[in-house]
């Protein structure tokens, strides 16, 4: 079986080649044209980004035909496909996946999966899938483990300004401007439906980041857990929220790691958070 899944998932590229995922492009529209999310560094996106001000890019999911291209061409050996994708709540890429492998057929048989989240917890359910695969799994319990998976999950963030969830439609102009002039850093989190939801809002980033090693520590308590420290271009808050983790969590791994620009185009470069999941459900897949 072959997996597929989009550039939101926040692998990189030698984890990808290594356990043979195929990736579907994001796409980045610059008023000069258009860019893979794939082919553009996180530092240099974000000086794009911010030279652009008060500008801002959008961003757009591959096309039905794109997919439908994609399915035939790993599928070539008649292996059955396995198109993991961003929250159904958050994007169209996985309504655009479907129609894409409605075209596909009969040369490509392909199954679906909605991971209701993004970056880090997309990542997880995405490599258990894949080492899972690997393993000689059968389908239906490689299903069963990324469903354990989704429900564990917690992927939580906070952001230094609203300004770019108001640019790209994310949340309303007043809702932004209101939370700027008060300086308020809200703790997001994506819910078990798949959107976004407001965990705690305080007046500093130090207070958020404790606010989400509390609310970390109040779902996990002491389980042994995987967490993936993630930032845009926000190094320093990364190791400061890495400490306050390994101070509350029994942390199994730890990595820090970047988002894809194709998702800091609606944070912007000031956002750090965690993506976690139970050790339990991810080590024994090697």
């Amino acid at each position: 079986m072959k997996i597929v899944t989009d550039c939101a998932a926040d692998m990189p590229a030698e984890e990808l080649e290594q356990l043979g995922i195929v990736q579907a492009p994001l796409f980045i529209q610059f008023p000069e044209g258009e860019v893979n999310s794939a082919d553009i560094t996180a530092d240099a996106f974000y000086d794009r980004l911010e030279a652009m001000r008060p500008q801002i890019p959008t961003t757009a999911m591959p096309s039905t035909g794109l997919f439908a291209e994609l399915y035939r061409k790993v599928a070539h050996a008649g292996e059955k496909v396995l198109s993991i994708h961003i929250s159904s709540g958050l994007s169209g890429t996985i309504n655009a996946a479907r129609e894409g492998g409605e075209q596909a057929k009969p040369e490509a048989d392909v199954s679906f999966w909605d991971t209701l989240t993004l970056s880090g917890g997309e990542r997880f359910q995405v490599l258990a899938a894949a080492l899972a695969n690997k393993a000689g799994w059968a389908y239906d319990a490689i299903k069963e483990r990324m469903e354990k998976i989704r429900e564990k999950t917690e992927v939580i963030y906070t952001l230094d300004t609203l300004e770019y969830l108001a640019r790209g439609g994310r949340i309303g102009r007043v809702k932004a401007l209101a939370g700027a002039l008060l300086n308020l850093k809200p703790v997001i989190r994506v819910d078990t439906d798949g959107k976004y939801s407001t965990v705690k809002t305080e007046r500093t980033l130090g207070k958020s980041m404790t606010a989400i090693a509390e609310h970390l520590y109040e779902k996990y308590a002491h389980t042994p857990v995987w967490v993936t420290v993630l930032h845009g271009r926000f190094a320093d808050k990364a190791d400061a929220l890495t400490i306050e983790l390994k101070q509350k969590l029994n942390i199994a791994k730890l990595e820090v790691m970047r988002i894809s620009p194709v998702l800091g185009v609606h944070t912007g470069p000031g956002i750090v958070g965690a993506a976690v999941v139970p050790m339990e459900l991810m080590g024994d897949l090697g």
